[in-house]
């Protein structure tokens, strides 16, 4: 059976590791000094607004192809099997 992509469930992983990365800066700064941890929160906030600007971008782009391939199934097959025969060609002269 084909996986389907799920722009959702990879900005849940992506979440994870942002607090997963949190974790780990704090336990590795309580030791450190206020500037360190500081500038780390700084870079940690700045990833995470990159995560949800990736967030929606992803999930925009997907409605888009979602809603091409609903009105234009046919063109979407014929793009497909056109790549595909392009990848097999390129795969095949090595």
């Amino acid at each position: 059976m084909a996986e389907t992509f799920d722009p959702g469930k990879l900005a849940d992983e992506l979440r994870a590791l942002v607090r997963d990365a949190e974790a780990l800066l704090r336990s590795g700064l309580a030791s450190g000094g206020a500037q360190l941890q500081e500038r780390s929160e700084e870079t940690l906030r700045d990833l995470k607004g990159r995560l949800a600007g990736l967030e929606q971008q992803l999930n925009t782009r997907a409605r888009d192809v979602d809603s091409y391939v609903r009105e234009n199934p046919w063109q979407a097959v014929a793009v497909a099997g056109g790549v595909a025969l392009i990848l097999g060609l390129i795969m095949a002269r090595r």
